[in-house]
C-alpha cells in the first residue's frame, strides 16, 4: 500500500479544497422535481470547471487524475459538505462500465452528457422476483430490425423517477442458463412503451420507482458488450458499485468527524465514547483498505470478488456510525432530520448493491473457495 501523497497530488487537493469552498451550495432533496433540477445545474457547474469526474479523460470533462487524487477530491467533497451526486448512478456505475466494455462511439456519445448532468442515469438491475439474485430476472429482450424490444418490469430503480435513462439486464436467450443468455441494454426513459411509476419513500420522497418495459426498441448501438454476454459486463458495474466509486471513503470520514464534533458538544456520557471512537477507526480503517486497493489497481490489478468484502463493511459501518449519532442525540434526535435522514437511507445499505446474503456467499464460493450450497 502506498500512503505517500506527491506533490502533485497535494496542490489537487488544494485547488479543490479552494473551489469547494468558493462555489458548494445548499441544494433541495434530489428526490423532488424541484432538487433534481438544482442538482442538474450543481453538475453541471462541476463539469464546467472539470471537478465532475475528475478521473476521467479530458476530453469527457475529466483532468486525468490518478485514482489516488479522485480520492482525495472525494475527500474534500464531503468534508466541504458539497451534496449528493444526482448522476452517481451514470459516473461511478455506468461510466466505468463504458470505460470497459463500450464502444468508442458510445463513449463520445453517452459520457460527456453525463457528465454534464445533461442525461441522468437510473439503475434497471431489480425485479419483482428477482432482487440481488440479478441472475433470476425475467425480463427479455426480442430481436428486431435494427434492435431490440425489451419487456418486462424493473423495480427499486434509483433516480428512475426524474431520470432520463437507464442500464440495466434483460434475457435474450430464454432457455439459456441462468448467468448465461443476458443482454446489457441502454434505454431511454422517455421511449414509447415506457412506463414509470414512483415508489414513495418513509419521507414521502420519490427516491426509486418500478420502470415497466412494453415492447421498447432499443437500438443495436445501444448493447454495451455481445449480445448474450451481458454477466460479464455487469460484474464490472457491480464490482465498482460494490469496491470502490459508489461509496468513496471521504463520505464516511466526513460524517466519522461530524459525529466526534457531535459528541464533544453534547458532553455526551462515557457510555458512548467507545462506540464514537471505534466508528472514527471504522472510517479510517475504509479510508487505508480503499488506499490499498488504489496501489492494486495502480498496479496493473482489477477490482474483484474482493469488492463484496467491502460492501459489507461500509454498509454496516454506515448504520453503526449513524446509530451512535442518534444515541449520543437522545432525545434531540427528533429534531435533528440531518442525522435522522442519514440513519434511514442508511438501514438501506445492506440491502442495495447486493443484499449481505449475497455477499457473504460471494465471499464464501470466490473468496474462500467454499463449496456451493446445493440448490433446493
Amino acid at each position: 500500500m502506498d500512503l505517500d501523497i506527491d506533490e502533485a497530488s497535494a496542490a489537487f487537493r488544494d485547488e479543490a479544497r479552494e473551489w469547494l469552498a468558493a462555489h458548494v451550495p445548499s441544494l433541495p432533496s434530489m428526490d423532488t422535481a424541484e432538487g433534481f433540477a438544482a442538482h442538474r445545474e450543481w453538475e453541471a457547474e462541476l463539469a464546467e470547471a472539470r471537478w465532475s469526474v475528475v478521473s476521467w479523460p479530458r476530453e469527457y470533462h475529466g483532468r486525468d487524475a490518478s485514482l489516488l487524487q479522485w480520492l482525495l477530491f472525494e475527500e474534500e467533497y464531503y468534508a466541504a459538505g458539497a451534496p449528493g451526486r444526482v448522476s452517481q448512478n451514470g459516473i461511478f456505475m455506468l461510466g466505468p462500465t463504458l470505460f470497459a466494455h463500450g464502444t468508442p462511439e458510445q463513449r463520445d456519445r453517452i459520457l460527456p452528457a453525463m457528465a454534464r448532468g445533461e442525461q441522468v442515469w437510473a439503475q434497471a438491475w431489480s425485479e419483482p422476483e428477482a432482487g440481488s439474485d440479478i441472475a433470476a430476472l425475467r425480463s427479455t429482450a426480442v430481436r428486431t430490425d435494427g434492435g431490440w424490444l425489451l419487456s418486462g418490469a424493473k423495480t427499486w430503480s434509483s433516480r428512475a423517477t426524474f431520470a432520463d435513462r437507464a442500464f440495466g439486464l434483460f434475457r435474450t436467450e430464454p432457455d439459456a442458463q441462468r448467468h448465461h443468455g443476458l443482454t446489457y441494454f441502454m434505454a431511454d426513459l422517455r421511449a414509447d412503451g415506457v412506463t414509470v411509476r414512483p415508489i414513495p419513500q418513509l419521507d414521502g420522497e420519490p427516491g426509486f420507482a418500478e420502470i415497466f418495459f412494453d415492447s421498447v426498441f432499443v437500438p443495436d448501438e445501444d448493447v454495451i458488450g455481445e449480445p448474450g454476454q451481458g454477466w460479464r459486463v455487469a460484474m464490472t458495474t457491480a464490482n465498482n458499485e460494490r469496491g470502490l466509486s459508489l461509496r468513496s471513503p471521504g463520505r464516511f470520514l466526513a460524517s466519522a468527524a461530524r459525529l466526534v464534533d457531535l459528541w464533544r458538544s453534547y458532553g455526551s456520557p462515557p457510555s458512548t465514547q467507545d462506540r464514537v471512537a471505534d466508528a472514527w477507526i471504522g472510517a479510517r480503517a475504509y479510508q487505508l483498505y480503499t488506499f490499498g486497493t488504489v496501489s492494486r489497481l495502480a498496479d496493473g490489478g482489477e477490482l474483484g470478488p474482493e469488492s463484496s468484502v467491502n460492501k459489507l463493511f461500509w454498509s454496516h459501518l454506515d448504520v453503526t456510525l449513524h446509530e451512535t449519532a442518534l444515541d449520543v442525540l437522545g432525545a434531540a434526535a427528533e429534531t435533528d432530520p440531518d442525522w435522522v435522514d442519514g440513519y434511514l437511507f442508511s438501514l438501506a445499505g445492506p440491502i442495495y448493491g447486493g443484499t449481505d446474503q449475497i455477499q457473504r456467499n460471494t465471499i464464501a464460493e470466490r473468496l474462500l473457495k467454499l463449496p456451493r450450497e446445493a440448490r433446493r
